[in-house]
């Protein structure tokens, strides 16, 4: 019986460093790399397809790259109720890309996510790390215009 404790938590301990390896890696390389991926499943004696799920399924994480700046509408009940739906569409007007794609140059990529924690300031956005809320359109040009 005390042998399998010490299993659960040796793998409760490689998913930990799972997730903080992929956080690093996408700090670092604004997505997490394929060869990233197999490197760190060796190192972790872990499926590929394993780290790869865990790399794919957080919102703040992607296998695909990202631009300099991730901007990331929050589009849960309360951001809706605040017409959340104006937000995007004048952040898709003002950098000229939809959901899901990044400017030709790299500088901006847009997500559309559930929650990002800002419902006292909906409708929000993070660029970033960065909380933005209480949103017009106006203000959505100026804080563009922000990030270089």
């Amino acid at each position: 019986m005390e042998r399998a404790s010490q299993d659960i938590s040796l793998s409760d301990k490689k998913r930990e460093d799972l997730l903080m390896l992929l956080k690093s890696a996408q700090a670092e390389y604004r997505h997490i790399p394929r060869a990233f991926i197999v490197d760190t499943a060796k190192a972790l004696g872990l499926p590929e397809n394993q780290v790869f799920g865990v790399a794919s399924f957080y919102a703040f994480l992607s296998v695909e790259p990202l631009g300099k700046h991730v901007i990331r509408i929050c589009q849960n009940l309360p951001c809706y109720l605040k017409n959340s739906r104006m937000i995007i569409d004048s952040v898709k007007k003002k950098i000229g890309i939809i959901p899901g794609e990044t400017t030709p140059d790299g500088r901006f990529s847009l997500e559309l996510v559930s929650c990002i924690g800002a419902c006292d300031v909906a409708p929000a956005m993070l660029v970033n790390h960065d909380v933005h809320g209480n949103l017009t359109p106006q203000r959505i040009s100026e804080i563009l215009n922000t990030y270089d």
